[in-house]
Order: C-alpha cells, then structure tokens, then sequence
C-alpha cells in the first residue's frame, strides 16, 4: 500500500519530500484572514512557507518531514527562492 506522501509525490512531479530535516527557526505572522509561516532549515538558505488558518505550534529545534515545490517571491524589487510547503509533519 502506498502512503499518502507516495501518492502526492507521484501526481505531481514537482513536489520534493524531504525526511528528518531540523529547524532553526520558525516565524509566524499575519496576513488578512491567514497565519503565514516560515521555517528555515538546517542546511538551506531558502525559507518554507505555508498558510494555516490557526496557530500552528513552534517547531523550532524540532524534526520534520516537509513536501513542498520551488517558488519565486519578490521582495522589494528582488527576486527570492522560496519554498512552498504543502505538507508539514513532525517526524
């Protein structure tokens, strides 16, 4: 039986999972309605965001399984590499 990541991962090809992944920091703020988070990881310079409607509880120094795809953001005239997380889970 295929897990649920397998499954993602296999209808559609852009996504990335990535396994027992630190996090040094994470960073939640408001935007309208929604509660943007950010998490940078041990290892990458490139923050994971993701939109929760509640807070989500702090995962800084804890260990997680993210799915996500590469994206391109634009802060104040320059273009940034970030990470779209569509499934966080603590491993």
């Amino acid at each position: 039986m295929k897990s649920d990541v397998d499954k993602l991962l296999k209808k559609h090809q852009e996504l990335t999972h990535s396994d027992m992944q630190k996090v040094i920091s994470h960073v939640q703020r408001r935007a309208g309605d929604w509660i943007i988070n950010t998490l940078m990881i041990e290892g990458c310079s490139a923050p994971f965001k993701f939109k929760r409607k509640d807070k989500y509880r702090n995962l800084k120094g804890a260990r997680v399984n993210l799915t996500y795809y590469p994206g391109i953001e634009t802060v104040s005239g320059f273009e940034l590499d970030v990470m779209n997380v569509v499934r966080v889970r603590i491993a």
